[in-house]
């Protein structure tokens, strides 16, 4: 990391509706996220946690919203436990919590506005899925002028073959893309 960036590190979806699922927890994914945040705790980085929750009767999903199938569960309403960050992961008390309401962390959230509190130019992603949160906060970030650094064994997809074609070959064209263990070894 350059001495004149000023990173912040973005953990997404590590909530227990999200990353509890077994499709996550056999990945070790959480553990390797756990690491990253110790990592970057250590290294004085900030921690931003990103959740997905809707607001009772989820009035801001139109008819028309691909995201309506997903909110129907009705586990991802504010104050359902769903939505409440993984004990996995250990969120330390006063680390910010976004709470974003469709797939990018940056979507109906406060995100960028904390980002520039901390004067945030460079983003350090960890998230589930990768294909979902990582990918889409991704593009985002990029189009916001971040630096971004993508930990791929801080990620996890379903399709086990897409998260690697993200992180081997999408990601790589606007990200730097390297292991918890590399980027903690970092100085």
């Amino acid at each position: 990391m350059a001495a004149n960036q000023r990173p912040v590190l973005l953990a997404m979806d590590f909530q227990n509706g999200i990353a509890g699922d077994e499709a996550f927890t056999k990945t070790g994914v959480l553990e390797r996220a756990r690491d990253a945040v110790a990592a970057a705790r250590d290294k004085g980085i900030p921690v931003i946690w990103a959740r997905v929750a809707l607001r009772d009767g989820h009035p801001a999903l139109p008819e028309t919203a691909s995201f309506r199938q997903i909110a129907a569960h009705g586990d991802l309403d504010e104050a359902h436990a769903s939505t409440s960050i993984h004990e996995t992961l250990g969120r330390h008390e006063g680390e910010p919590i976004v709470t974003k309401r469709r797939i990018s962390s940056f979507a109906g959230s406060d995100l960028e506005v904390l980002l520039r509190g901390y004067d945030a130019d460079t983003l350090i992603l960890a998230g589930v899925a990768t294909s979902g949160v990582v990918l889409s906060t991704i593009r985002q970030a990029a189009d916001l002028d971040f630096r971004l650094t993508v930990l791929s064994d801080a990620c996890a997809d379903r399709d086990e073959e897409v998260h690697r074609v993200l992180t081997e070959k999408v990601f790589p064209k606007q990200a730097t893309v390297l292991t918890v263990a590399e980027w903690a070894a970092q100085a």
